[in-house]
């Protein structure tokens, strides 16, 4: 370990396998590169943001990364609602692991530690879901700063201000977790729309089966995933996700084409 004050080195640069990221109109974020895993962690209060939680299902879809959904705070009264918002993403063939990281900690590692062996696993999500909290149960020793959601906002407040790495050699080796700051926004732009439409499981096995071989799914005739939707086959909000994300997607392609 470096001692403070000793410059360090870049000794060697390794190869990517994946890159998780988020890019808007006015900037990209990098998270993390070589994940085995993603974890987006969501919970009743505050007050869920699942917008977030299929766009990271997305970016991570689109990488080829796993993922799974962390339930938290199941303890808490609006629980069985969210669980049955969540079930479109079960459907679509995402795990959702169901867990109250503050209330049995011992219970949250027992139910996570074959996720995380030998893993590099990232924690993402909103501001206030238990991240940090998770962190704190999976890593003993590690104690990360927590604070209470804010009560007038119905919003977490930010306790981690960047991401970190915690190894979990109780789990063996290249077992470690990253835990990231919370955010509101999840932009898509850096993808295309041939990647959007694989990064969608129900969507992507509807691949191919459309009258046309360049359908967008909006409007064209014999199109196989609007079939779907009004059939009650293909649910109608990640539909809706989908359609959302193409038109920005398809904006920005007509702003850089005008620029």
């Amino acid at each position: 370990m470096l001692q403070p004050g000793t410059p360090a080195v870049i000794a060697s640069i390794l190869p990517r396998s994946n890159v998780l990221w988020r890019q808007d109109a006015w900037r990209s974020k990098i998270f993390a590169v070589n994940l085995d895993l993603l974890l987006v962690v969501t919970a009743s209060e505050p007050a869920p943001n699942l917008e977030l939680v299929g766009r990271a299902l997305i970016a991570a879809q689109a990488e080829g990364i796993p993922a799974a959904i962390i339930l938290n705070k199941r303890d808490l009264p609006y629980t069985p609602a969210l669980r049955t918002t969540l079930q479109p993403l079960q459907q679509a063939g995402y795990t959702v692991i169901e867990l109250s990281a503050r209330q049995a900690p011992a219970e949250a590692m027992a139910m996570l530690s074959t996720w995380l062996e030998g893993r590099t696993t990232m924690l993402i999500g909103a501001s206030g879901v238990g991240k940090s909290t998770l962190v704190n149960a999976l890593a003993p020793g590690v104690q990360v700063h927590t604070q209470a959601i804010s009560t007038a906002l119905n919003a977490g407040r930010h306790t981690t201000t960047a991401t970190r790495l915690y190894p979990l050699p109780g789990l063996g080796p290249g077992s470690c977790l990253l835990d990231s700051p919370g955010f509101q926004a999840f932009g898509l732009n850096h993808l295309s729309v041939t990647q959007l439409q694989h990064a969608l499981p129900e969507i992507a096995n509807l691949n191919g089966m459309c009258r046309f071989n360049n359908c967008t799914h909006r409007q064209e005739p014999g199109c196989a995933v609007r079939a779907a939707v009004e059939a009650g086959n293909l649910d109608a909000s990640r539909y809706a996700l989908y359609l959302r994300v193409l038109d920005e997607l398809l904006n920005t392609s007509s702003t850089k084409a005008t620029q």
